[in-house]
């Protein structure tokens, strides 16, 4: 098997002035999701953290930033864009909204963070990852992930009409969810070996992804761990969920949203 190239890491520090970071990923916000949203919206308004990083797939679909300041698009705008005036909001993109771009960012104020990320807090180095990178064994994924993140690409689709994005984007959804069906398919979980080795590469002993939405902290290796964030949707009134992964200088927590 060929060993993919290392990808570039982008570095950032917490402020020391920070006593509590609280990581998120896989909302799916949609109009669907009534109870979803709110609880978003009152976490990411109230919280005591003093940042929240968002570790992508926070939107069902995002078709372009052209689409931000209509609908339900707008109120999520509204939520990032005051919540950013609180405290720090950090944003990295997912396999579902990885064509949020500079206009959207410039407007509600969040802070781009790349994929990966290390980051460097309570005097712990820490790989922030979606996590759909790592799943090596998707190979149909894995091409498609490289198509649809080429510029070529990406110009191409963003050049269509508002209106032809969002069905295209709604048929890709749909095989999506089709796959997840099988949640027992090895190919949809991340390469441990792979993560292993970014986060050796880096001297880093913990990851923190999410994608899979199987919320669960592995031990790679003594003292080397991968937490696995857990996906919302308050919506479900069969098996409701939503948690925050919290991080202070005492270590992980797992926590309710704030208000729950």
């Amino acid at each position: 098997m060929i060993v993919p190239a290392l990808p570039d890491f982008f570095a950032c520090d917490a402020p020391p002035a920070w006593r509590a970071l609280d990581f998120i990923s896989d909302l799916h916000l949609s109009e669907a999701l009534p109870r979803t949203f709110a609880a978003w919206r009152q976490h990411l308004l109230d919280t005591d953290a003093d940042a929240v990083f968002i570790l992508g797939d926070l939107f069902e679909l995002w078709v372009g930033d052209d689409a931000r300041t209509e609908g339900f698009a707008a109120r999520c705008v509204a939520v990032l864009t005051e919540a950013a005036r609180r405290r720090t909001v950090a944003f990295m993109v997912g396999n579902r909204d990885f064509l949020v771009g500079q206009a959207m960012r410039r407007q509600a104020g969040f802070v781009g963070l790349p994929d990966p990320t290390l980051l460097g807090a309570f005097g712990r180095r820490i790989v922030l990852t979606h996590g759909d990178a790592l799943c090596l064994a998707d190979h149909d994924y894995q091409a498609f992930r490289r198509q649809v993140r080429s510029p070529a690409w990406q110009a191409e689709f963003l050049a269509r009409p508002l209106a032809e994005r969002f069905e295209t984007a709604r048929g890709l959804r749909q095989a999506s969810a089709q796959r997840r069906r099988f949640d027992g398919d090895a190919a949809l979980d991340v390469d441990a070996a792979e993560a292993l080795r970014w986060l050796h590469a880096r001297g880093a002993a913990a990851m923190v992804h999410g994608h899979t939405h199987r919320p669960r902290s592995h031990e790679l290796a003594p003292g080397v761990q991968r937490h696995v964030l857990s996906d919302w949707d308050l919506d479900d009134t069969q098996a409701p969920r939503a948690e925050v992964l919290r991080l202070t200088a005492a270590g992980f927590a797992r926590m309710l949203p704030h208000g729950a």
